[in-house]
């Protein structure tokens, strides 16, 4: 029980990529007092933890509604997952591409600045929607295990919310070299567990 907790937080980490969102975070609030970031941070958190809460509980009854079998979605998951995850490596590290996305909205209302491009898709990214509802499959995992799944997704949003308001001495010690270097490295991890999760899709499809 405890190696699957802890594969799940790895998993949830390299797709919700705390440290990542660091940078972004700076380069979205540095014109905003103490009290206003600490406001986006709370706000990008809990619109976070909303979207996949929601994914985590309707993900697989939206799949069954549509009559897709969760082994094609966990093998079309681990596609995306893989994707997603060379990107994090072999394309622009993170905050690089995100601070792009978010020049255009330094006059955005607190709200949302919030929403994008730090809960979505800095936080709550595809590959986090994706993630969890494969984490939570209901025909293989109980209630229990499903709300201890929760629980790790809630752990791993607590840590990015404390990564996020202490984002100023971080970015002083890491710097956006050291994000980006970290990004690159959890792709890597997130890439070997996609394609795992791709090759036990198509396993199960034709079991």
């Amino acid at each position: 029980m405890l190696s699957i907790l802890i594969t799940q937080f790895v998993v949830l980490w390299a797709v919700i990529d705390p440290i990542g969102s660091v940078p972004v975070y700076l380069s979205q609030t540095q014109h905003l007092s103490a009290k206003q970031r600490r406001l986006v941070a709370l706000k990008a958190i809990a619109i976070s933890t909303g979207v996949l809460l929601f994914f985590l509980v309707a993900g697989q009854l939206l799949l069954e509604a549509m009559q897709i079998p969760l082994p094609a979605f966990q093998a079309a998951g681990g596609l995306v997952l893989l994707l997603f995850a060379l990107t994090m490596i072999f394309g622009e590290a993170k905050p690089e591409q995100e601070q792009k996305m978010q020049k255009e909205l330094d006059k955005s209302a607190l709200a949302d600045l919030a929403v994008y491009p730090l809960a979505i898709p800095s936080i709550a990214s595809p590959g986090a929607m994706m993630a969890i509802v494969m984490l939570t499959d209901n025909n293989r995992n109980s209630l229990v295990d499903q709300a201890m799944t929760a629980g790790v997704m809630v752990v791993v949003l607590l840590i990015t919310l404390l990564l996020l308001l202490g984002a100023n001495t971080i970015q002083k010690v890491i710097g956006n070299v050291g994000a980006a270097i970290i990004s690159r490295v959890m792709g890597l991890i997130l890439s070997a567990v996609a394609l795992n999760n791709l090759l036990l899709g198509i396993r199960d499809f034709y079991l």
